[in-house]
């Protein structure tokens, strides 16, 4: 070895170390992992995360279900407005049911309740 290599050798020895690897390493690694918590909560919480994913689909299932029921109401309502418009004894059944009507030559009986007895002692 030459002097000079020699003295260049001792000066990196003696020359202060301008940053630490471990403390920047450890800063690094406090940054990645902060990034990476706020990403899941982002990932659960956020306006496309998890929460409101199953917020959607609660609220998809509710409306499928009303659908389902409305649905039903509207197979039931077009059936009975068929049989009122087209069968006759749909037609007499509600004609006797709220009207009252009777056909010739039935005979109506009128039964009044009679009040209930007192008890006797």
């Amino acid at each position: 070895m030459t002097k000079k290599d020699v003295a260049k050798a001792a000066s990196r020895r003696n020359a202060p170390k301008t940053g630490r690897p471990g403390r920047s390493r450890k800063i690094i690694h406090l940054l990645v992992l902060f990034l990476g918590a706020l990403t899941l909560a982002d990932g659960l919480v956020g306006d496309r995360g998890l929460l409101a994913m199953l917020r959607a689909r609660h609220e998809y299932e509710e409306l499928s279900a009303s659908i389902a029921r409305q649905r039903a109401e509207n197979t039931r309502l077009r059936d009975l407005a068929r049989r009122l418009s087209d069968d006759p004894a749909t037609i007499e059944e509600i004609a006797r049911r709220d009207l009252g009507l009777i056909r010739p030559g039935e005979k109506v009986f009128i039964i009044k309740d009679l009040p209930a007895p007192k008890p006797t002692q």
